[in-house]
């Protein structure tokens, strides 16, 4: 068995005294493993970086076996993130929710272009932040948690959205609400694509994905905690006003 794609590297482990199990996230095979002979030398090491973009070959006996990689640095996205440690914690949340969340071996190539392409902002402070929220609500999309942010869920109404249920994930207007809204989560304008992006506004639109990440993707998951790479790029970003 043998393929050959692009990856974004999530994760490596050490394997033995000189290997590497590679977990890597590809365009056309999904969240996929694989061991690296060498991939703990002090030549190949330092190139295997969560976030790094590989050309990827994959060879096993079977289809089921984790198989072997070899590996062919496309392009350092760490060496990008170190100089800035919001965009740091951010290249750790997208790495560390990527491995948390996907499948193995489940193809998911509109969240992979999304993926890559937040990846490659990480020189962009000034908009990553932003991207990052829009990636989040992407990645529930494509796992089934999406939210429905068109009309209200009580009245039907499509002006005066202000909140989200927690437990359907649509939008509610500020009449709709009614005695429940101190219970109801925010509906930012930024998180329906609408207006300007305020750091304060980024900030609420995290609260509320970050809602759905831990209660209902996470549960889904077997109850399996979300990655704390998360909280702490929210805590890095909350810093900021």
């Amino acid at each position: 068995m043998e393929w050959r794609d692009q990856g974004i590297l999530l994760t490596v482990r050490r394997h033995g005294e000189t290997a590497a199990i590679l977990d890597v996230f590809t365009q056309g095979h999904g969240r996929h493993a694989g061991v690296v002979r060498g991939g703990a030398s002090r030549r190949i090491a330092p190139i295997l970086q969560p976030g790094a973009q590989l050309d990827l070959l994959w060879r096993a006996r079977l289809q089921d076996h984790i198989g072997s990689y070899q590996v062919e640095p496309i392009r350092s996205r760490a060496a990008a993130a170190l100089s800035d440690r919001l965009m740091l914690a951010g290249l750790n949340a997208v790495t560390s929710l990527l491995a948390f969340s996907l499948p193995e071996r489940e193809v998911h190539a509109g969240l992979y272009q999304r993926t890559e392409q937040l990846l490659d902002l990480l020189t962009r402070s000034d908009v990553w932040p932003l991207a990052y929220l829009n990636w989040e609500i992407a990645l529930l999309e494509d796992l089934g948690f999406g939210l429905d942010l068109g009309c209200c869920a009580v009245t039907g109404a499509t002006q005066g959205l202000e909140y989200v249920s927690p437990k359907s994930g649509r939008a509610v207007s500020a009449q709709g609400a009614g005695d429940w809204a101190e219970r109801l989560l925010p509906l930012p304008p930024v998180l329906r694509g609408e207006g300007p992006a305020p750091d304060e506004e980024v900030a609420a639109g995290l609260r509320t994905t970050g809602h759905f990440i831990e209660n209902h993707l996470a549960p889904a998951l077997g109850h399996k905690p979300a990655p704390q790479a998360r909280a702490r790029f929210v805590q890095t970003f909350n810093r900021r006003f």
